[in-house]
């Protein structure tokens, strides 16, 4: 195993190290989230308790990491900013009435692939969009797979799923599966999560103004937008 460079985590305080391109590892089963974790009713506690866990995905056999640092939820009833409110059903938004622990990746503006978190028993069509990552293993995965000089490698839903090379074609996968899962991380204090109105959502009226985008306090991986 070769290491790259130790870096402060922003989450846990302490050091942690960067992995490069070359490694192969094989998921830890024990660290892996449970189901459970993900279909409980309330879609607020889990988006919550996802800031702090790490996204990880083996796509091509290249293994990348990273913390969540901000997300979004959007809950299938009564929010007119979720995709699939109040029984809005359509091909894209079906994976979203699925049992929750898979993905759920759609396409915005044609270019950017967006990763969220499907949640909630099936036929709720709940979903915690995630918003940015710390990265924490293959950076330079990362980097390669952006093709530009742009060092925030995560801090945006577009660009991190693009470094994690996730696409609309991992669409419906579940996190028990070989190519993208969610590991426990470190638990994030209440007084650390900041609560704020979610961006680009400006069409869903009143819903707009909920406060259901959660980011971890001062961190330099927070989207700017």
């Amino acid at each position: 195993m070769k290491i790259v460079s130790w870096i402060p985590c922003k989450i846990t305080g302490f050091y942690t190290f960067i992995l490069n391109s070359g490694l192969r590892m094989k998921k830890d089963s024990l660290n892996i989230l449970p189901n459970d974790f993900y279909l409980r009713s309330n879609v607020l506690e889990v988006a919550k308790d996802l800031l702090g866990k790490v996204l990880c995905t083996t796509i091509d056999g290249q293994l990348c990491k990273g913390i969540i640092v901000e997300v979004e939820a959007y809950s299938g009833k009564n929010d007119k900013a979720c995709h699939a409110n109040n029984g809005k059903r359509t091909p894209r938004t079906e994976v979203m009435y699925q049992e929750g622990g898979r993905a759920y990746v759609y396409l915005c503006y044609g270019i950017h692939h967006l990763f969220n978190v499907v949640t909630n028993q099936g036929g709720s069509a709940d979903a915690v969009l995630i918003r940015a990552l710390e990265p924490l293993a293959g950076l330079d995965i990362m980097a390669s797979r952006l093709n530009s000089n742009n060092k925030k490698l995560t801090n945006g839903p577009g660009i991190l799923a693009k470094s994690m090379g996730i696409t609309t074609q991992l669409t419906g996968i579940t996190f028990d599966e070989k190519l993208l899962w969610i590991e426990h991380g470190n638990n994030v204090s209440q007084s650390q999560i900041i609560a704020t109105t979610r961006i680009g959502v400006d069409y869903a009226e009143e819903d707009a103004l909920l406060p259901w985008r959660f980011y971890v306090k001062d961190n330099s991986w927070v989207s700017k937008f």
